[in-house]
């Protein structure tokens, strides 16, 4: 009798390995074909790098176009809100996430995000404080209402085309508020542009221990984060291209945008081979 016991405890012990093994691996699978499907970055430490140097690129690039080349701010919205477009639509057309596609629309984020900025700004005569007010209130009600539609704010995966065109919304807001926040912090709060990336970096900083150390909801943490890694980018970008005299280092804006995508096309390369190999798996 205590054999038979034992017989049938271990016979349902295995029974239940192999039901929970199933579904481990049925899950994982699931997993995979999802991100096969997906449009968007993974957030990982690459992506943080990526996600500063294209935000540098915006501000040098966004500089070079209306203030080098002297073609004013109206005109600058203009030519980066054409590549924008053009690019955007190509994103929300693709079957996957392409590297050098979702790259080339966060650069397009910034750079046209560094145009309306300094158009509410210095156009407009708004101000960077009531431009950052602004910008922080469409960037508040692009969250809200995507929250009402989906119930949360997960950024990865993301494969729903409604849900996307949310997501880049809400990057477009966040790049054009690191512009003026920047700004903010270097011309009415006279830090310099190096102090400006400093206090900004701290508060990434403070983001990440927050991240590892404390159970705050980790897509909170995200977009603050994202937030705020746009002005880090952003004067980080007028330190390289500002005067001397005005705490910069006085490179050109075109010099400084060329080494930014040197730096970033490096990257997408990297980004690229890892998906590359992370969809061989799937398969």
């Amino acid at each position: 009798m205590w054999l038979k016991k034992i017989f049938k405890k271990s016979h349902f012990s295995l029974y239940y390995t192999d039901i929970l093994n199933f579904y481990k691996i049925g899950s994982e699978i699931c997993k995979k074909k999802m991100n096969a499907l997906n449009k968007v970055a993974a957030v990982t430490l690459l992506f943080w790098l990526m996600k500063i140097t294209a935000t540098t690129l915006g501000e040098t690039l966004g500089d070079f176009i209306s203030m080098t080349l002297g073609l004013g701010y109206t005109a600058g919205i203009g030519i980066t809100l054409l590549f924008f477009i053009i690019i955007i639509s190509i994103q929300l057309n693709a079957k996957k996430y392409i590297p050098v596609i979702y790259w080339l629309v966060i650069v397009g984020t910034t750079t046209l995000g560094t145009e309306i900025s300094d158009f509410i700004d210095r156009t407009l005569k708004t101000g960077y404080l009531m431009g950052s007010l602004i910008l922080i209130t469409g960037l508040l009600t692009t969250l809200f209402l995507w929250y009402r539609k989906y119930g949360n704010l997960e950024i990865f995966p993301v494969f729903e085309r409604n849900k996307e065109i949310y997501y880049w919304i809400a990057i477009l807001f966040s790049n054009s508020l690191g512009t003026a926040f920047g700004d903010f912090l270097s011309d009415n709060l006279g830090y310099s542009y190096l102090a400006g990336a400093i206090i900004t970096g701290v508060i990434i900083l403070i983001v990440v221990v927050l991240h590892y150390f404390t159970r705050i909801n980790h897509v909170l943490l995200f977009w603050i984060a994202f937030v705020f890694t746009r002005p880090f980018g952003a004067t980080f970008g007028d330190f390289l291209t500002k005067p001397i005299a005005k705490g910069g280092l006085n490179l050109s804006t075109l010099y400084a945008s060329l080494v930014s995508l040197a730096l970033l096309f490096l990257m997408i390369i990297i980004s690229h081979r890892k998906q590359k190999r992370e969809l061989s798996n799937v398969d």
